[in-house]
């Protein structure tokens, strides 16, 4: 067995994954994919493979501490998730004309903090179900339990579609729990900054991240072209639940119409409400 200080492998499905894409007519489009808290890019994967056969080139790397087990996601802080996404974006970058970001519960927190930092860089936002906050009432003993006991009950493979599991870690590590909640409350406290184009996918029936969540960043955000779609038969892990079809067509619907209108802001959806 391995000891304590020496390396884990990655899970076999857990492993980051990249698709090179192709040049469309305007140019060549990027999406850099973002996992959730405890997940992996397993997640993300069947969303990247559409994207892909759409003609995006796409990325999605694994964040530090996952896709090996939770302990290992204690020893990682919320600094290094940011600094792999941003590195992850800056690679993908480099081959593009311009780069979306989207991601899946923690995943749309970064996505979202990115835009926050590179305003001049990210194109647009796809996120789905998005978190900010949590109301359960044992997340006020967080601070408590996080010294008394390294995890928790776990959170993942909240999926409404019988018979498919997320691969994610089977316990909640509450140290990584904290270094999230500092990650919320900036992201939080600087919603205002975001200007790119945001389309948000939330689930209706979500027991993980709270509805409230996509409200809150919806009217937080200083985009002046935000889009919302409901998901009414899916949890909260959407991108492999009975919705997937839906998020994956409507994204491209969605990026292409934004990078036919030059990258600028449009106003009005056919599809979706607009504010």
């Amino acid at each position: 067995m391995s000891g304590p200080t020496e390396p884990h492998g990655v899970m076999p499905g857990a492993e980051p994954f990249a698709f090179p894409g192709g040049d469309g007519p305007d140019g060549r489009t990027g999406v850099l994919l973002v996992h959730g808290f405890t997940g992996t890019p397993m997640s993300m994967r069947p969303w990247g493979e559409h994207l892909a056969a759409e003609g995006f080139a796409v990325r999605c790397p694994l964040l530090p501490g996952h896709g090996t087990r939770w302990q290992d996601c204690n020893t990682s802080t919320h600094d290094q998730w940011t600094t792999t996404v941003e590195q992850a974006f800056d690679e993908l970058a480099a081959e593009c004309d311009r780069v979306f970001v989207a991601g899946l519960s923690m995943g749309g927190t970064l996505a979202t903090r990115l835009a926050q930092v590179r305003p001049d860089d990210v194109a647009g936002l796809l996120l789905v179900n998005p978190a900010l906050l949590t109301q359960r009432v044992d997340a006020k003993l967080l601070p408590l339990l996080a010294r008394i006991t390294p995890s928790w009950a776990p959170i993942a493979s909240d999926i409404k579609k019988p018979g498919v599991t997320e691969l994610a870690y089977p316990k909640l590590p509450t140290r990584a729990m904290m270094q999230l909640r500092r990650l919320w409350a900036a992201t939080r406290a600087d919603l205002g900054t975001v200007t790119a184009p945001v389309i948000v996918f939330h689930s209706v029936e979500d027991h993980v991240v709270e509805p409230i969540n996509s409200t809150i960043l919806l009217a937080g955000v200083g985009s002046s072209d935000t889009t919302e779609v409901l998901l009414e038969d899916s949890y909260h892990v959407a991108t492999l639940d009975n919705d997937a079809p839906r998020i994956f067509a409507g994204s491209v619907d969605w990026i292409r119409a934004r990078v036919g209108a030059g990258d600028h802001p449009v106003t009005g959806s056919p599809a979706a409400e607009t504010r």
